[in-house]
């Protein structure tokens, strides 16, 4: 059928343009994800959604298409902790996979999924990869105190080429957020989002609430969605339509800043190796997000 009469509604600029409702979302990606538009019908409707901004019944449409194709993590009875890995690191060490070892230390079974957006960034793949933990090829059921590494296209093709569109246009797009949302787990899982901005805070916690996932969502170092090293952010806790704030952030000046490497994979992976050593302290922030992602699992 084509999505051009979406694109009419979305397109009309950011005063004029009309939202859809959720199964009008989830009928459009659907399309998308599919292959079954135009590459014109594409970047114009990334271009109309980057100019009219997503609402949380998009978002949640756009989730419903994500979820009905994508190749799932299959339900092992496990209790699964689904960290999104899609900024990675410009300035400050990607410390996403410290995150996913300290909480499988712990028992939990942990999924990180990913692509590179950005070619100057290093990733969680190539960190965890300089740990000796291979990115999966295929998707498998996780054993408790396991981590895999998954790519965007093992799980689902279609939204991997979707997150490319931004390579050609230098925009990002609603999958882009998507991604920080889903939950590639067919059994129970706790996705922890990030955000960049204040503002996606309120429209990826609305959309946490309209859907009801179990969600952890805090302001991510460079994006990622693990604790600032530095000074502990607020998180918020998301379960069942329900929302309430677990960790307030830190305020006031810092009595002392941790020594970190630079953002090389190598050196990241040397000082996540010393961390689980015990020979360099977890840093206070990242210790309390794992003490409130293990508490939210049990909840």
């Amino acid at each position: 059928m084509g999505i051009s009469h979406y694109i009419k509604d979305i397109g009309r600029g950011k005063d004029g343009a009309r939202s859809l409702d959720r199964s009008q979302a989830a009928d459009l990606l659907g399309q998308v994800l599919d292959g079954n538009v135009s590459d014109l019908e594409v970047g114009a409707f990334c271009l109309a959604m980057r100019i009219k901004g997503e609402t949380a019944d998009e978002m949640a449409g756009f989730l419903d298409a994500t979820h009905a194709r994508l190749t799932r993590v299959p339900d092992n009875g496990v209790r699964t902790v689904v960290l999104p890995s899609y900024n990675g690191a410009r300035k400050l060490p990607v410390l996403t996979p410290l995150l996913a070892l300290l909480l499988a230390r712990q028992g939990a079974a942990v999924v990180l999924h990913g692509t590179a957006t950005e070619t100057s960034r290093i990733t969680s793949a190539s960190v965890l990869q300089a740990l000796g933990v291979a990115a999966s090829a295929q998707v498998t059921p996780l054993a408790p105190g396991q981590v895999a590494m998954m790519a965007t296209e093992v799980l689902c093709p279609g939204l991997k080429r979707l997150l490319d569109v931004r390579r050609v246009v230098g925009l990002r797009n609603p999958a882009h957020s998507l991604v920080k949302l889903m939950n590639p787990c067919a059994g129970r899982a706790l996705v922890v989002g990030s955000y960049t901005h204040p503002e996606y805070a309120l429209s990826m916690g609305a959309t946490f609430t309209l859907t009801g996932q179990h969600a952890l969502l805090l302001r991510g170092t460079e994006g990622e969605p693990v604790a600032d090293p530095r000074r502990t952010p607020q998180m918020d806790l998301y379960q069942a339509g329900a929302h309430r704030t677990v960790q307030a952030a830190q305020t006031g000046s810092l009595a002392q800043v941790p020594s970190l490497p630079g953002p090389e994979a190598l050196a990241t992976a040397r000082y996540i190796q010393a961390v689980l050593a015990g020979d360099v302290p977890v840093p206070p922030p990242i210790a309390l997000q794992v003490e409130h992602i293990l508490q939210a699992l049990e909840s």
